[in-house]
């Protein structure tokens, strides 16, 4: 038999394999603007190996390549191997002015444009000479508690062996040094000197006329007078300590415009976002939702970031916010700061709930207008558990044996599929609990004989743990420990994910764990009703928990 594949379908999967084998290519330079005569460093990065090799003839329109280097490296990290390749090429600028990075030809494969500011060249300051500082600051009339970029550059054509710098001193600011110093060559009045460049961002906390106090430099380089020693095999070369200052800034802070109302934020740029749990916006009543909102600024400190969460509260809905996770990032273009925050919404009955729109309002340094960031509003679904019921009644009532958990048939899948199955598994196993418990009692009343049998298998030392922690009634250790043995059991890393997947006197219990957790005020728990239902659960003939093998579980009680 004869199959016939039609050519447009053939196309369609070319172009879908070409767009799904794409190598991505990133490209950056190491400072952003530059002068003019300065040479600066364009990297170009591919996590995948390119169609072909790069074509950077592009490039010479408006700059002159004066060196080009290649790496690669490779690491392999929990079974995933991660490779990366870098043209790294030293340029000089041909022109001041915005100038564009054009997007490089890896064959079929291409860079992204970058665009690039160009000033022009560099002055001395007082005089020509071997070592000078020069800094700057944009805006010199920011608002108050914006972002203020102060430059450092230091100049020299000589050979420094030590030296010490002043930091940057403001009253009433905030001062954090941004990414790692460059250096980089350049030419004033046709002398060639190397420049050191550090930045720093500052945040006026107060509006009014401020002067960042000089930088102070104390150098030790060498000088060009040299005297030979121990008949000329050892020459120490002759240093000379120089004082170098800087000249002062000052600063116009302006205060907050009187049009804006409410709490002031500035930022160059601002975004907010939210990602849930489950995208369709559903829970089961007394299990959570969670809502994780993040706000990114730029040109702003986490300090300045308002909270996210509303504290208004919901009828028929309980929220139990997590600490927010603050975070800044300090690159060489400024300060930026995100601010993340997890609430957990867990509904107590059936309906739909409403949560009101998120906005913020902020104030845009760029273009020095007021803007909002705002999310719409939101519906929660709550419907009610499926096949909710109470506990079984053995389970709960039963105490722990001494003698350790019965060993029965091990199941290692949980799946929709196999509930009907489960259900009789579970009926079979209770049954088989209630003879075994028989058996134990008529063993007793014939005088405490033994069976020829194999003795039920000890508890691990997972295990035992949980036993002790739910006897002493301590929820947080009980759900580190059922969290440990659902990863080893199930591959489960959440108490609902485990629940899902346990017996149904388990899976309450786990359950209600889970929602007393959730609740404020440390209610107090009672923990044998979980360790009864824990130990009627049927057991893993090789789970990790029960090789013998002596280790003790992470989680110390």
């Amino acid at each position: 038999m004869r199959i016939c594949v039609s050519p447009w379908w053939l196309w369609i999967l070319w172009f879908w394999l070409s767009a799904v084998a794409a190598a991505e290519i990133g490209v950056a330079v190491d400072r952003n603007p530059v002068g003019l005569n300065e040479s600066f460093q364009i990297t170009f990065t591919a996590t995948e190996q390119p169609d072909d090799s790069p074509d950077f003839e592009p490039l010479q329109q408006d700059f002159e390549i004066v060196n080009q280097q290649r790496s690669s490296s490779a690491s392999w990290v929990n079974g995933k191997s991660n490779r990366s390749e870098q043209w790294i090429l030293t340029a000089i600028a041909k022109r001041s002015g915005e100038l564009t990075i054009p997007a490089i030809a890896f064959g079929a494969d291409s860079s992204k444009p970058l665009v690039l500011t160009v000033t022009e060249s560099a002055q001395p300051t007082a005089k020509d000479d071997e070592l000078f500082l020069e800094v700057s600051a944009t805006p010199e009339q920011p608002y108050v508690q914006a972002q203020v970029i102060y430059t450092l550059k230091l100049f020299r054509r000589v050979q420094i062996t030590q030296a010490s710098l002043s930091e940057p001193e403001i009253k009433d600011a905030l001062v954090e040094k941004l990414g790692e110093d460059s250096t980089y060559a350049t030419q004033i009045k046709g002398v060639d000197y190397w420049v050191t460049e550090r930045k720093y961002a500052i945040f006026p906390q107060q509006s009014g006329l401020f002067t960042i106090a000089p930088l102070v430099l104390n150098a030790e380089y060498v000088s060009g007078r040299q005297q030979p020693r121990f008949n000329g095999f050892f020459n120490r070369p002759n240093t000379e300590t120089r004082r170098v200052v800087s000249k002062a800034v000052t600063l116009n802070v302006r205060a907050v415009p009187a049009e804006f109302k409410g709490a002031w934020l500035g930022a160059e740029s601002l975004e907010l976002s939210e990602s849930w749990s489950d995208s369709s916006l559903q829970a089961k009543v007394g299990e959570p939702l969670t809502r994780t909102l993040t706000l990114k600024a730029k040109g702003a400190t986490v300090g300045q970031l308002p909270e996210l969460f509303d504290k208004t509260p919901i009828d028929g809905i309980k929220t139990y916010p997590d600490q927010p996770l603050l975070n800044e990032d300090k690159q060489s273009d400024g300060l930026s700061a995100s601010r993340e925050e997890k609430i957990a919404f867990i509904p107590s009955k059936p309906g739909e709930y409403s949560l009101p729109a998120l906005r913020i309002r902020w104030f845009n340094i760029k273009t020095q207008k007021i803007e909002e960031a705002a999310l719409p509003a939101a519906k929660i679904k709550a419907v009610a558990a499926a096949g909710s019921a109470a506990p079984v009644v053995a389970a709960t009532e039963a105490k722990p044996a001494e003698s350790g958990p019965i060993a029965a048939t091990p199941i290692s899948v949980c799946s929709d599929r196999e509930t009907r199955v489960w259900q009789a598994l579970s009926a079979a196993l209770a049954l088989g609990w209630l003879l075994t418990a028989i058996g134990l009692v008529r063993g007793r009343r014939g005088g405490g004989r033994t069976g020829a049998g194999n003795p039920a298998p000890a508890e691990s030392a997972l295990e035992k743990a949980l036993k002790r922690a739910c006897w002493e009634n301590n929820p947080q250790a009980a759900k580190q420990l059922l969290l440990q043995w659902g990863k080893q059991r199930y591959g489960s890393d959440s108490l609902a994910g485990l629940a899902s997947c346990c017996g149904e006197a388990l899976r309450g219990e786990i359950n209600s764990l889970n929602r007393l957790l959730y609740t404020p005020g440390g209610q107090e728990w009672q923990g044998r009703d979980l360790w009864a239902a824990f130990s009627a659960e049927p057991q893993h003939g090789n789970d990790a928990a029960d090789n013998g093998d002596g280790l003790e579980p992470l989680f110390k009680i």
